[in-house]
């Protein structure tokens, strides 16, 4: 079994910064890629940010340049630092694992960002 645990959204001004923890445990592959995906209300789920355990990342057009993804990989934990944060970025965000073919879900993080 894989498991992902989330932390360190919350609610934050425009302009702010939150940064997203996520540690994942269980079964994992030592090669794997964790990303961070959000569902705005009434939308659907999109990609924020995904990076490999090689550092190759991938970023959302709409954060580019405010977002920034790392991870431990001894440690299985991904980060998601968000700068200049918007209120159009308030959403529940999901932490994500592929591993070995299959995607794992974290519970969710609710990111509120207010004008």
């Amino acid at each position: 079994q894989v498991q992902l645990v989330e932390s360190g959204g919350g609610l934050v001004q425009a302009g702010g910064s939150l940064r997203l923890s996520c540690a994942a445990s269980g079964s994992i592959f030592s090669v794997n890629t964790m990303g961070w995906y959000r569902q705005p209300p009434g939308k659907e789920r999109e990609l924020v940010a995904s990076i490999h355990t090689g550092g190759i990342s991938n970023f959302a057009d709409s954060v580019k340049g405010r977002f920034t993804i790392s991870r431990d990989n001894a440690k299985n934990t991904a980060f998601l630092q968000m700068n200049s944060l918007r209120p159009v970025d308030t959403a529940v965000y999901y932490c994500a694992l592929d591993n070995l073919g299959r995607r794992y879900w974290g519970q969710g993080t609710q990111v509120t960002v207010s004008s």
